[in-house]
């Protein structure tokens, strides 16, 4: 009878850790889109710098203001991917514990709580500066005036 209960118990921290693990596996679908939006704005820096000594100077002023936000859009995403990972970290601390905690008999139920309130904090954290991310590459596409034909009211 021991056995089973203690069967019982484990297939119920199972179905416990079921919802953080789906929290976990979204963070981590997060962090493959940060990483793809990283690795585009690397790899368009380091185009622009491969070419820059053969830009005339107009050319090379607009690439300049470019590499400038380019700049700004790694360390913006780099931050977001660390609070995300720090959100991922502290979901699977919160699964660690639901297990420790009723296996070992011990009351963690205030440390697990706010394990989890804090992984949603830096959940929220790096959603934002995603938010922010997408911003700044939304400035950097805009398409120049002279390029546009001229509207006509």
């Amino acid at each position: 009878m021991d056995q089973t209960s203690n069967v019982s118990q484990i297939a119920h921290l199972i179905q416990l850790a079921i919802a953080p693990v789906f929290l976990l596996a979204g963070v981590g679908a997060i962090l493959n889109v940060l990483a793809q939006r990283l690795a585009r704005v690397v790899d368009r820096a380091r185009a622009l710098e491969a070419d820059f000594k053969s830009f005339d100077p107009d050319q090379r002023e607009r690439a300049s203001n470019e590499l400038v936000l380019l700049d700004r859009r790694m360390h913006v995403v780099n931050h977001s991917i660390s609070a995300c990972t720090a959100s991922a970290l502290f979901v699977c601390l919160v699964v660690a514990l639901l297990f420790v905690a009723d296996l070992a008999a011990i009351k963690f139920g205030t440390a697990v709580a706010v394990l989890f309130i804090l992984a949603m904090l830096f959940l929220i954290l790096g959603l934002c500066l995603f938010l922010w991310e997408v911003r700044l590459a939304m400035r950097s596409i805009r398409i120049r005036r002279e390029h546009l034909p001229i509207r006509r009211g």
